[in-house]
């Protein structure tokens, strides 16, 4: 397995844009922070989550080889199996019939979509910052259908099922996984 800077490097390798980025170190940090409160290997839900959407700029084209060019590309590095399956499984019923089973692949998939939406909500907020948003923001947004209409709701609310968690727990939980890192992801700037 790389090291994280290694992971990092070769995520930068395959996606030049700051806000895929950016997006990739928010789902790096909520995993990392998933992985420590279920007692698993936080490295390997990190790096995953880091390299997620390692195709992301490679499948603009072909959005449906999403996921699997990703896999393919970690396969070819060396990455372990369950990295290779939880990319490919977050792409589950949009570009991927690999559903999530393992805990690692049911939070990829929960928190991909959320880590964007939670952020998009502290960009709208005055201080742009995590530090001081609530669940209820976060709530109040979510029923603006308007707002942030590129964040699938419906792959969120499937991802909370199948974790069978309540929505504001997770909502409440990548908030408090996101602050620490949020002038990495562009937030806390006035």
């Amino acid at each position: 397995m790389m090291s994280r800077d290694e992971a990092l490097a070769l995520l930068e390798q395959y996606n030049k844009e700051q806000s895929h980025i950016k997006h990739a170190l928010a789902v790096e940090a909520a995993m990392r922070y998933f992985a420590e409160k279920e007692g698993e290997d936080g490295d390997l839900w990190g790096i995953t989550g880091l390299l997620h959407d390692i195709d992301w700029e490679l499948t603009q084209e072909t959005p449906e080889k999403h996921t699997h060019v990703g896999a393919s590309i970690l396969e070819e590095k060396g990455f372990p199996p369950e990295v290779v399956r939880a990319v490919l499984s977050h792409g589950w019923g949009i570009c991927s019939d690999v559903e999530p089973q393992s805990l690692m692949e049911k939070y990829l998939y929960a928190v991909d979509e959320l880590t964007g939406f939670i952020t998009a909500v502290a960009l709208v907020r005055p201080g742009k910052s995590l530090q001081d948003l609530t669940v209820k923001s976060v709530k109040k947004k979510w029923k603006d259908k308007a707002f942030a209409r590129g964040v699938d709701r419906e792959v969120i609310a499937k991802g909370v099922e199948i974790l069978g968690r309540p929505l504001e727990e997770l909502i409440g939980e990548v908030i408090e996984a996101l602050k620490p890192i949020e002038k990495e992801i562009g937030l806390g700037e006035n």
